[in-house]
């Protein structure tokens, strides 16, 4: 079952983040550029084109449903647009039941989720097709954001919520939608004094686009801004 937590509390039962061992996409710091971490130097092309940029975030979206009392959450694909003003975006595909809830309400919050929900995670990913209260279904906790009228997920250190501006249908199967983030809530301990994301405090995990699997953060390698003596880059 999932850990119950409430809103700015410490998080506990913080798991180690692990290293991807197995996993190309992080290159251990002290390699040399070009050093592909004994990946092979030669290149093919595969049979199946494939958007293959991983990692991408693992991301939770909750929102009011068409009905009260019929919230929703939904696995979707999530971008950052822009850190200032802070913006951000989802691709919705249009046989999920999120779709015409999105449309209708145009506010929605992020819920980004821990290892230790990741189960639930997958069983709402499985189930976002199809109409069910995924409350129930997950064993998350519901909770009410603070600066938008939709629902959120307890259980989850990060909630951003957003309010849509812009909708761009992407065919064949695809809607957009970009939001203006109004608000971004932590429990206590994600986050330094300034607001700056600890990601060693707690165990986030990302999908890996291009093998369908997930995996915790991994050794950290540099920063934004480290090639021009800069460390205060947050997005």
């Amino acid at each position: 079952m999932p850990i119950s937590v409430t809103r700015r509390t410490l998080v506990k039962n913080t798991l180690a983040t692990g290293l991807m061992a197995a996993a190309p996409m992080l290159t251990h710091g002290g390699q040399k550029p070009g050093n592909t971490g004994g990946v092979g130097l030669a290149r093919r092309t595969l049979d199946e084109a494939g958007p293959m940029i991983p990692p991408v975030p693992a991301i939770l979206l909750t929102v009011n449903g068409l009905a009260p009392g019929e919230d929703e959450i939904s696995v979707v694909w999530t971008f950052v647009v822009n850190g200032k003003p802070p913006q951000i975006g989802i691709s919705v595909e249009n046989v999920h039941v999120a779709l015409p809830m999105l449309r209708k309400h145009k506010e929605f919050v992020l819920n980004v989720p821990t290892v230790e929900i990741m189960e639930p995670f997958d069983r709402v990913d499985m189930n976002s097709t199809k109409i069910q209260d995924k409350f129930k279904l997950s064993g998350l906790t519901r909770e009410a954001a603070s600066n938008v009228d939709a629902p959120a997920i307890r259980e989850s250190p990060i909630h951003v919520e957003c309010k849509v501006f812009n909708v761009i249908e992407v065919p064949p199967i695809r809607t957009i939608f970009l939001a203006e983030v109004v608000a971004t809530n932590v429990l206590e301990g994600v986050c330094d004094k300034e607001g700056k994301l600890l990601v060693e405090r707690v165990p986030f995990f990302g999908m890996t686009a291009g093998s369908g699997e997930f995996y915790t953060m991994g050794e950290k390698v540099g920063h934004i801004g480290k090639s021009v003596g800069r460390s205060d880059i947050k997005y």
